[in-house]
């Protein structure tokens, strides 16, 4: 069995276990998009090494399934920390009609993301080598995106200062987390009371391998006001 047919029977697998239903283009765009940083990953530390032979479970599915938490009426997203383009890629993929700029710091990281983007043929991303933080971007893209995405990459309180110049007047953070975010959470929530309107946490438990959510993987869903 070749890789490509690896992947595809894997995300299948995943994908039908968890009543969902992407199409065939869309788990074959995914199942491409995992070889590519799969090859790529010898050269640019895009995901931990002992990560590659779980990439479809533990980085291409689980992003894939963040497109479920988008809220309906969004039209924008921004992915902080992109690295390998985590979880950007895959959610451009599973939810096309939805534009989105993946950014990351790292320049070698964001070449390599540019040319999946190429490859892949994703018109409704674009990928930029910026500190979010910066005035630069910041100009480039204040009151920009309905929803802010990132993946376990900085603390909530940071990412709360990150997102607001950039989203709209209303908008929403969606993190992705492991273990016991509470602490984190209320450090947030005490210095941005003032703009967190409803928070969630979800449990992502996923059949077969993380029914009772053993892997202790959250994804927190905020809305603000600005």
């Amino acid at each position: 069995m070749d890789l490509q047919e690896q992947y595809l029977r894997e995300l299948k697998m995943l994908f039908w276990e968890n009543s969902l239903n992407p199409d065939e283009y869309q788990l074959e765009r995914l199942a491409n998009f995992a070889i590519l940083v799969t090859q790529k990953n010898s050269k640019v530390n895009l995901i931990s090494r002992r990560d590659i032979p779980k990439i479809i479970e533990n980085h291409v599915f689980i992003s894939a399934l963040v497109s479920e938490y988008i809220p309906p009426k969004a039209t924008r997203f921004l992915d902080i920390g992109t690295g390998g383009g985590f979880p950007g890629i895959p959610l451009a993929i599973t939810r096309p009609m939805l534009k989105g700029v993946l950014v990351d710091s790292t320049s070698k990281k964001i070449d390599a993301v540019k040319e999946f983007i190429s490859k892949l043929k994703l018109n409704n991303i674009v990928a930029e080598n910026f500190r979010v933080e910066s005035n630069e971007f910041i100009q480039k893209y204040s009151n920009s995106f309905d929803v802010v995405i990132s993946r376990a990459t900085v603390p909530l309180i940071i990412l709360f200062r990150y997102a607001l110049p950039l989203i709209k007047e209303k908008g929403f953070i969606i993190s992705m987390k492991g273990g016991d975010i509470s602490d984190e959470f209320k450090t947030a929530e005490l210095k941005y009371k003032a703009n967190l309107k409803k928070s969630t946490v979800f449990e992502l438990a996923y059949k077969p391998n993380n029914v009772r959510n053993e892997k202790a993987k959250k994804l927190i869903l905020m809305e603000l006001v600005k």
